[in-house]
This record gives C-alpha cells, structure tokens and sequence, in this order.
C-alpha cells in the first residue's frame, strides 16, 4: 500500500511539473525571477565597483567597457548600484509576500471557520481595501519612518485584507462540503478541522495571490522610493535611481534605462511564474 500511495504521489508530482513547464511563457517567468535573483545575492561578487564610490570626474559617462551600465550624476557606476537595488526590491517583494501570505491566510480562516469572527474581521479588511494601494503605503511609511524593514511592514498591512478575503471564500466553500461535516460527526475538534482538513484545500489560491503581491510590493516599493519615502538613502533603489534620472532623460538616457529595465524584468517574471502556479494548482484551468 505504501508503495502504491508513493507511485502515485511521484505520478502526480510529475503531471504537475509536466502542466507548469508546458507554456513557454511560464519557463520564462522562471528564468528571469530566477536570474533577478543569482544577480541579487551575488550582487557583493560581481559588482564591480563600490556603489558609494563617487567620482565627479567620471560622472554621466555613457556605457563602455569600464562602466557597462554608465555612471550615474555622481559618477557611481550603475550597474553594482542596479544589482544591490534589485536585491532590495526582490528582499522587499517576498517579505511582503510571505508576511501577507501568513497573515491573510490565518485572518481568512478564523473568518470563513469561526462564524462570530467573520464580520469584525472582513469590515475591518473592507475598510482597509477601500483605501487606494499607494496612499495607504505613503501614510504608513510617513508614520514610522522610511526603511527596509518598515517598507515591508507597510505593504503587508496594504495587502493582507486582499489575501484574507481570497482565504475566508475558500474556507466558507470548504466548511460546507460533506466531508467537513463527517469530520464533526466524528467529534474533531476545530483546530483540527482547519488544520488537517481545510487548509490544505484552501491554501492553493492563497499561494497564487501571494506571487502577485510580491510583483504588486516591488512596483509600490520602487514608486514609493521615487517619492522620496522609501528606502533611504544612500542605499540604492531602484525606485529613487529612477527619480535622480528624471533630470538627466534626455541627455543621460542610460540612467533611466537599466533601474526601469530591472524594474520590469522583475515585475513580469514574478507575474509569470505566478500564472505558472495557477495553472498547476487550479485543476479546472486549462
């Protein structure tokens, strides 16, 4: 029986991989997230030069072979100072995912589960979602402060409420199903009901969001460093690389060039591996 159960598990694991490497796009996806992220934690290797090293001598000087991305109006080289914002795009996006992922998650299935729960918590996330995205992010980083870390706290409190309804309409098609209802017979217990028996059921489209939320944080991220209220300086983002080019566009083309190129490159396999997963753990799709 054993092995019977693990050849069919093997089987199963192996029709899953076959459906999420047939599109071409989707192994598109994978290989640029999966480039963004080697460049990201190899940035401290390969970079060439230090990206606070200012050299007013060199400074706007187009791509060659000493400087392939071009310096910057400081005369910083673009390129290390593009590898090093990747990374904290990237350290960002899957914080916030993975927090949202957590949080929403737990919210959704107190409030699809636990009945007394449901309305507090879903007004609560309602009134939250009714603010826009953007500004929401602004005031809470204008609250704590500009960082790294605070950055990612105020993109998951922005995108928690989302996960959390996806989680508590999983939870309340779950909880109705017949099986859930054997399980009461036979004297489970709620946490083990929600543990054992609907989380695993309801945690597939809970994983989907979460990809496209960590695409949605790097994006908020860079437009809130562009803004002047993310990430700090001196450390490079590629939001606020964007805004110092803003002066130079038409002159000093490169240095808007390659921090929006990293921008999209990780926005859009982020995004493509998501729809990957979608295709994998949703078994009507086609």
């Amino acid at each position: 029986m054993k092995q019977a159960a693990w050849g069919c598990a093997r089987e199963r694991r192996r029709i899953l991989l076959l459906r999420f490497f047939k599109r071409r796009l989707v192994v598109a996806g994978c290989l640029i997230t999966l480039l963004m992220v080697i460049l990201a934690v190899l940035a401290p290797l390969i970079a060439p030069y230090d990206i606070y090293a200012i050299d007013v001598a060199g400074k706007l000087r187009p791509p060659d072979g000493e400087h392939i991305f071009g310096t910057d109006h400081l005369g910083r080289d673009i390129f290390s100072r593009v590898l090093f914002a990747t990374g904290i795009s990237l350290r960002v996006g899957i914080s916030s995912a993975l927090v949202t992922f957590v949080c929403g998650l737990l919210l959704g299935l107190l409030a699809g589960y636990v009945r007394f729960l449901d309305n507090p918590i879903m007004r609560v996330c309602e009134s939250l979602m009714a603010i826009p995205p953007i500004l929401m992010a602004i005031a809470l980083v204008a609250v704590i402060g500009p960082s790294v870390g605070n950055v990612t706290a105020a993109l998951s409190v922005v995108y928690t409420p989302a996960v959390a309804r996806i989680a508590r309409a999983s939870t309340l098609a779950i909880r109705e199903t017949n099986y859930i209802e054997a399980v009461h017979a036979l004297g489970a217990g709620k946490a083990r009901v929600i543990l054992r028996h609907i989380l695993p059921n309801a945690i597939s489209p809970v994983i989907v969001q979460a990809t496209h939320i960590c695409a949605a944080a790097i994006t908020i991220e860079a437009s809130l460093s562009f803004l002047g209220v993310g990430v700090p300086e001196p450390a490079p983002s590629l939001g606020s690389m964007l805004f110092e080019a803003k002066s130079y566009i038409y002159n000093s083309w490169w240095m808007t060039l390659y921090p929006a190129l990293f921008t999209i490159l990780n926005v859009l396999g982020i995004n493509l591996f998501g729809d990957g997963l979608r295709d994998v753990l949703d078994p009507l799709s086609n």
